[in-house]
């Protein structure tokens, strides 16, 4: 279960287009949820005496979710082979989930079956039932920005859950959870919901949670939050405390939010989010006395990315978004939110300010990049960062053992981020060790690589080949071709390890 000191939180958001489609069960079999058996146990009128035939009907569809994930924490010299080995661990960690068909089909939280210092896929995931009965499962797909993932058992007849429709939750509701927290299995808690479309400021599409009092902790991520009727309204995600348990101020994935991110992912497609492709600031209340405008009203264009959307639909920097596709833009209901929920291809209307005078415009919504691509966008060259200790790739890796360097492909966004031309083609470099000898040279966050042994390297593929053919011809420094924002490029020769 994640969680967050004070009143910060961490979570990714995006959101999708994708349509809303009911599952239906496989075979004769019946959902655990079914409404005639529910009906049953929960009267119509409000909350039972006891959730305890309720649970019982439920808790078989709930799993208990391990992982197992090897991490590389360095390397090491082998003094007899004399070359350089991986420092590894096994870490472990898991959560919770829940089955949403009689064929294995689970859903739990992507942070649960994610792992290492750039959330990659754990090595293995293993799912046991209550009955104590393991299966090891596949990842049949995961989605970071909305924290969800798809596992699937090699089983049949499994019993199973449906979702309900979140759009109707009220606060007040009463909501049962069931996961696994901090360790212990199948464990049962009850509460209310506190609110529903619940922003807490991290922006993007899928930044509206079920808030609950009900009491979740580390564990409880990916498991489900019942309504009364026995379906799933959302998905146990994180909570907000300062001691780093429950407070009862915790927060789940509503479902309708869930459907159609999870159906893309059974589906064996990617989650499409829309896009415009500019950079917003809120109209707070400073800004909105620069701007003559109401405080909280609309969203401020800082920047307008080429060839995209909003370029192409006419937007400038300096703009003011006020409403999107009829929608008034809010502190609640952000410019972000309503465009990453609008299915790409989509022409909408957008009402702007423009030098204090109303217009319209209407733009055709893209497709939201990989989350990589857009993380040029915020490259701050002034930002100090360490190199990375576990290397994505095999040439990432031999780069930074043997120049102590990270570096990344330029793109156009990066390029205008360090000050160099936006068609400079190269390698940034992102962090260079201090114990390196390109470190000692002054080589730096947001300095460039043009070329190595005066072959232009454009790829980390590139560069590592470079290196590499330097050391086979005996050689014991490559000469890199160096770019700095405010000079001409400089050649320097940098030791190989």
């Amino acid at each position: 279960m994640r969680y967050v000191y004070g009143i910060t939180s961490a979570l990714l958001a995006g959101g999708t287009a994708l349509a809303l489609v009911t599952q239906s069960p496989v075979g004769a079999q019946v959902a655990q949820n079914e409404q005639s058996e529910i009906a049953k146990v929960v009267p119509r009128s409000g909350a039972p005496e006891s959730f305890a035939d309720l649970v019982e009907q439920l808790q078989p569809a709930v799993v208990n979710i391990s992982t197992k994930q090897e991490v590389t924490l360095g390397t090491r010299i082998n003094p007899l082979a004399g070359t350089r080995e991986p420092i590894t661990q096994e870490q472990q960690g898991g959560g919770s989930g829940f089955l949403i068909s009689a064929d294995g089909y689970i859903v739990t939280n992507n942070h649960v079956i994610s792992g290492g210092p750039r959330g990659e896929a754990v090595n293995q995931v293993t799912v046991t039932l209550t009955n104590q009965k393991e299966y090891r499962a596949t990842i049949v797909g995961r989605d970071a920005a909305s924290d969800l993932a798809l596992l699937k058992i090699d089983a049949t007849g499994m019993p199973f859950v449906k979702f309900a429709d979140s759009s109707t939750a009220r606060v007040g509701d009463w909501v049962v959870a069931i996961g696994n927290p901090l360790g212990l299995g199948s464990t049962v808690t009850a509460g209310i919901i506190s609110a529903v479309q619940r922003n807490i400021g991290q922006g993007g599409a899928y930044d509206r949670y079920i808030q609950t009092d009900t009491a979740i902790n580390r564990g409880n991520s990916g498991g489900p939050l019942f309504d009364l009727q026995g379906n799933v309204v959302g998905i146990n995600n994180m909570l907000i405390s300062p001691v780093g348990a429950n407070i009862g101020v915790n927060f789940a994935i509503p479902a309708d939010a869930a459907i159609p991110v999870i159906n893309a992912l059974r589906a064996g497609e990617k989650v499409q989010r829309g896009y415009l492709g500019i950079g917003i600031a809120p109209v707070d209340e400073d800004l909105a006395a620069a701007l003559g405008l109401p405080k909280d009203r609309g969203e401020f264009i800082q920047r307008v990315e080429p060839a995209q959307a909003g370029e192409k639909a006419g937007l400038k920097r300096g703009d003011v978004v006020t409403k999107v596709n009829g929608r008034e833009v809010t502190p609640q209901q952000t410019l972000s939110y309503i465009v990453s929920n609008t299915k790409p291809g989509t022409r909408i209307p957008l009402e702007i300010i423009r030098d204090g005078k109303p217009m319209t415009l209407n733009v055709l919504v893209g497709t939201r990049p990989p989350e990589d691509e857009l993380a040029g966008t915020n490259f701050d060259p002034e930002e100090e960062q360490a190199v990375p200790e576990d290397p994505a790739g095999a040439a990432d890796k031999a780069i930074q053992e043997e120049l102590g360097l990270a570096v990344q492909v330029v793109t156009p966004d990066i390029a205008r981020a360090i000050g160099v031309d936006a068609n400079t083609k190269g390698l940034v470099i992102g962090a260079a060790s201090a114990n390196s000898d390109a470190g000692r040279k002054g080589l730096r966050r947001g300095d460039v690589i043009l070329s190595a042994n005066r072959a232009p390297v454009a790829t980390s593929d590139a560069l590592a080949k470079a290196v590499a053919d330097a050391k086979r011809a005996g050689r014991d420094a490559v000469l890199l071709e160096i770019l700095r924002r405010g000079g001409p490029s400089a050649f320097i020769a940098v030791r190989v390890k």
